[in-house]
């Protein structure tokens, strides 16, 4: 029998391509003289004709962009598919948004920092989206005079120019 035919019928038997069948070099002229499947068979359990490695796919590349896309990196705007708010729906912005915020108004609230019925309408105007963020609604809260005074305990956060110890900023301040 052909070589060519013992890699065919070792193939069926070993259920692989046919690519994939190998015959050790110092066993073709053993495996040219098979006649029957049997032989073929023998030759296998011999290890003379044998079953290569799969090739396969690497996944290192993969594994790299994955890790990369964790981070938040390759996201531009040639990589997006569908619409704006396709990947993040709008109301889930919203309730994230509104969740934060509520949370702060529970906290001013508790630390006895919002003026008295203050409470219930900025939660009536944080679900009707009244600011884009946190820091909108603290901004307003200070313009509209929503905050009450802070207790003599808190610590005040001072401001660096507020501050006289703070150093003058020019170009004689930065050396």
């Amino acid at each position: 029998m052909s070589v060519k035919t013992v890699r065919r019928v070792a193939a069926r038997l070993l259920g692989v391509g046919e690519s994939r069948v190998f015959i050790r070099p110092d066993s073709v002229k053993e495996a040219g003289e098979a006649l029957t499947a049997d032989d073929i068979r023998t030759l296998i359990k011999k290890g003379a004709v044998y079953a290569g490695r799969i090739k396969g796919v690497p996944r290192t590349r993969a594994r790299i962009l994955h890790r990369k896309k964790r981070k938040g990196r390759r996201g531009g705007a040639g990589s997006r598919k569908g619409a704006r708010h396709a990947s993040v729906p709008k109301k889930e912005l919203w309730k994230a948004k509104t969740r934060l915020q509520r949370a702060t108004l529970k906290e001013l609230r508790a630390g006895g920092r919002l003026k008295e019925g203050v409470y219930r309408k900025a939660y009536r105007m944080v679900k009707g989206n009244a600011w884009r963020s946190r820091g909108a609604m603290m901004a307003h809260f200070e313009d509209a005079k929503w905050l009450a005074p802070k207790a003599e305990g808190a610590p005040a956060r001072a401001k660096a120019q507020d501050s006289p110890a703070a150093p003058a900023e020019g170009k004689e301040g930065k050396k």
